[in-house]
């Protein structure tokens, strides 16, 4: 069933969508334990409970803070070159490390192997790719494979030309190297030549220890105890404003709550409104709350519509996490609204859905520009993921396509929700 046309008009011309969104940038990149990061949990805690109507419930996460208190690149001749510490990266310790730096072009496995026997105790240099692709390697898979092949440092160079990347290192625990993003042309510099390889000197400091996030819930409950969940993730990176991933998903968020809230009542299930925070640090909100939950309270969720960086294109992608009944329930819900909507089944563990999916509960991410490189999504976690990338009739047309979603699971019948649990294989 389509979407009431009164209403569709009334979210497509929702002045208070690109004013939240706008806002929600005025804090800045939301880097977790940023002052920028508790404005924004401040600002959407107040925006969520107009839109919804209740208030909210601030779930404490607890998790590791970490900041960089000093970064410095020079190459051989002195010459210093932007840098960008990824989140988390382990300190040079000891003053600092300087080492000659291996190119591993892509950064694939096969690159890795073929490049063995020269990466101990030199530094690993890769290429940031695509971050919305069917085929991508995600950076923090190529920062393992550095660390389990002994190199001594990590650089990824970045898409954007003049600009640095910045981005989760992926580390765990206390193990791990130095981290840097950097730019097209500095990773150009350090190509070897004659085959002498270039060399590079690295400076970071950083602080860790314990830290406190929220996580922000907003119930607005149907006409059974079932759920279904509508999030996004509220911090980013400082390196911009964040705008597209994830300001884009937040202020979607919000609008959608903001047209269904006066019907959810008359809803077969209810919406959980959910912010969850420190997803760039290995999506850890959502999976602090995951990891809460009864085995009751998991078999009530019926489906998870995750929004994560869903303007920056016109064409939307829906990851359905191994869920195969979520493709063609999804394609009924575009078609019956007029919009387009292509589906990827593989799970993919780029944003908070892939907790819920882990834990058996259906869950989906809808994502802009997927697997189209020249979509403004080629600048995330780049200074120039900022507000002039949304087109306000791209988000509006997500926020469409979410509500008609959300609203057409919170009213599936018992036998088609308990078919979306099915996963493949």
């Amino acid at each position: 069933m389509p979407l009431d046309p009164t209403l569709a008009s009334r979210i497509e011309n929702d002045p208070k969508l690109m004013t939240a969104f706008a806002a929600i940038c005025d804090c800045g990149g939301r880097l977790a334990g940023s002052d920028s990061e508790r404005r924004a949990v401040e600002l959407v805690a107040r925006l969520g409970e107009e839109d919804s109507g209740v208030a909210a419930r601030r779930l404490p996460v607890p998790y590791q803070g970490w900041r960089a208190t000093r970064a410095a690149l020079r190459l051989a001749d002195g010459s210093a070159c932007d840098c960008y510490p990824l989140l988390f990266s382990a300190p040079a310790a000891g003053g600092g490390l300087t080492a000659e730096v291996v190119d591993l072009g892509r950064g694939a496995p096969a690159d890795f192997e073929s490049h063995k026997a020269e990466l101990p105790g030199r530094i690993a240099l890769v290429r940031h790719e695509l971050m919305f692709a069917s085929g991508t390697i995600h950076r923090s898979r190529k920062y393992r494979m550095a660390v389990e092949a002994g190199a001594a440092g990590f650089f990824i160079a970045g898409p954007l030309e003049g600009a640095v990347v910045a981005g989760s290192s992926g580390r765990s625990g206390l193990d791990g190297i130095p981290a840097l993003g950097i730019a097209p042309e500095t990773a150009g510099r350090l190509a070897a030549v004659n085959g002498r390889r270039a060399t590079a000197s690295i400076e970071l400091e950083t602080a860790e220890g314990p830290a406190e996030a929220q996580n922000l819930v907003f119930d607005v409950p149907g006409k059974t105890d079932e759920w279904v969940v509508l999030s996004a993730h509220i911090d980013g990176h400082e390196i911009a404003e964040s705008a597209m991933d994830n300001a884009s998903g937040v202020a979607a968020v919000l609008a959608v709550m903001r047209a269904l809230a006066p019907e959810i009542c008359h809803f077969r299930r209810g919406v959980r409104m959910m912010f969850f925070n420190v997803e760039e640090w290995a999506l850890t909100g959502s999976a602090h709350y995951v990891g809460g939950l009864s085995a009751a309270e998991r078999a009530a969720i019926s489906l998870v519509v995750n929004l994560d960086s869903v303007a920056g294109s016109s064409q939307l992608t829906a990851l359905t996490s191994d869920f195969p009944a979520l493709g063609p329930f999804l394609q009924s819900v575009a078609s019956n609204n007029a919009a387009s909507l292509a589906i990827h089944l593989p799970l993919m563990r780029n944003s908070d859905h892939a907790n819920f999916a882990d834990a058996g509960i259906p869950a989906l991410r809808l994502v802009a520009g997927f697997d189209d490189p020249r979509a403004n999504l080629r600048y995330v976690l780049t200074p120039a993921d900022t507000r002039d990338k949304v087109r306000p009739d791209e988000l509006a047309g997500a926020v469409v396509l979410a509500a008609a979603c959300v609203m057409a699971a919170a009213n599936a019948t018992p036998r088609e929700a308990l078919n979306w649990r099915t996963r493949r294989g």
